[in-house]
């Protein structure tokens, strides 16, 4: 690669589509993350029992991921009708408000409106900022683009964590809703992808959602498209937020803090969608990368529940394996955003990652489930084997799309 050919590489990943993106999958990754570390300290300051603390939490982490199961579709739809900056500003804007006000909250009622309205603003952030990539980027650079934004994005756990630790939880809170605020300045720059300009003048329609639904394969493949996200979320949802109390079960030596679960494992997940990202760009393939993390999963899944008796310290060491193996997040939806048109792409690029997240609630119930009858180590072995066996059975019927056109529509 030439010196010019470099300039121009730089500039084209580095353009600010993709800054606003990454910055945005910052803030979401952020406030996702913030609740599982001050989930103990701030239910207790609001007056929740001991006893009490696993279920309210649990019910407080499924209000936020039904709010972004909801803001999926609903920033998804507008972000096809009404275009992909749109989004960026919206659901922005909404997650700031409501973070500031769950810095206010003093009851678990008022905490569950807060984190649902916060999850709704936040859905919108990952699918419009990689759609917007996706579009803007040439498709030999669009796996480097989602790279970035990943890699910077995963960072934000990493930032919650600190401020979690230097602050109160309700600070903590106020700062998050202070970043979405100034991300949304910076966001005045940013431009609309031309492949949706294109569509627009030509009158398409867009933001059908019910064309996902009217066509067998395309349904299917929608359905693939979100099942190889399982072991992700179970792994973050279940192994890693609720990791204080398997490593109490485990009899792990040493104090284990969700906060510090959460900060390895994304410390692992930044090194993991960077390797991720970089090697389905050398290999030229998305497939062949989501398989290879799909196995580190299996093994990072199984390995978890063998750490019985270690000390706390090689106990946060396996939780930065269990993120290096969650690592094909950006991969995973770069391919759910490739196997559609541009009247659609928004939409399938808000709903999938939202789905998944929101498929925590069944998890985390199924596992509250289970957990009754054969105890919480076997109910998370169990859990975590049925999300890894579907994210299997769904990758071998899902197409490559590396070297695919994008500048096309569904109808």
């Amino acid at each position: 690669m030439n010196y010019i050919n470099k300039i121009k590489f730089t500039r084209e990943i580095f353009s600010i589509s993709v800054i606003v993106a990454a910055l945005g999958y910052f803030v979401d990754i952020y406030d996702l993350i913030l609740f599982g570390i001050v989930r103990v300290q701030s239910l207790k300051s609001i007056g929740v029992e001991d006893s009490d603390i696993m279920n309210q939490g649990i019910f407080l982490f499924n209000m936020q991921m039904a709010g972004m199961l909801i803001g999926g579709f609903l920033w998804g739809i507008i972000g096809d009708k009404k275009g992909r900056v749109k989004i960026l500003f919206g659901s922005i804007f909404l997650y700031s408000a409501a973070n500031i006000a769950n810095g206010f909250i003093n009851s678990t009622e008022g905490y569950a409106v807060c984190r649902f309205v916060a999850g709704i603003g936040l859905a919108g952030e990952l699918g419009a900022g990689v759609t917007l990539v996706l579009e803007n980027l040439p498709k030999d650079l669009r796996g480097y683009g989602t790279m970035i934004v990943a890699t910077i994005g995963v960072l934000g756990a990493i930032l919650a964590n600190y401020i979690a630790n230097i602050y109160s939880w309700r600070m903590s809170y106020f700062i998050g809703g202070g970043i979405g605020i100034a991300l949304l300045i910076m966001r005045m720059s940013v431009y609309e992808s031309k492949m949706y300009t294109h569509i627009v003048s030509n009158n398409t329609s867009k933001g059908n959602l019910f064309i996902l639904f009217t066509n067998k394969q395309r349904f299917f493949k929608y359905v693939k498209s979100i099942m190889i996200g399982l072991p992700i979320w179970f792994s973050v949802g279940i192994l890693i937020i609720l990791s204080p109390e398997f490593a109490k079960d485990m009899k792990v030596i040493g104090t284990v803090s969700a906060g510090n679960a959460v900060m390895f494992c994304y410390t692992g997940l930044v090194f993991g969608d960077f390797c991720s990202g970089f090697l389905s760009q050398y290999l030229q393939s998305r497939k062949k990368i989501v398989l290879l993390f799909l196995i580190l999963s299996s093994i990072a899944i199984a390995g978890y529940f063998m750490l019985s008796g270690v000390r706390s310290s090689l106990f946060y060491a396996y939780c930065v394996f269990i993120g290096f193996a969650s690592g094909y997040w950006a991969i995973f939806i770069t391919i759910a955003a490739e196997q559609f048109g541009t009247n659609i792409r928004a939409t399938v690029a808000s709903t999938v990652p939202n789905i998944i997240r929101g498929m925590v609630i069944p998890i985390t119930y199924a596992f509250q489930f289970a957990r009754i009858y054969i105890g919480i180590l076997n109910a998370g072995a169990v859990v975590g084997l049925l999300c890894m066996l579907i994210a299997i059975y769904a990758y071998y019927r899902l197409e490559e799309t590396f070297n695919k056109d994008l500048d096309y529509i569904e109808i």
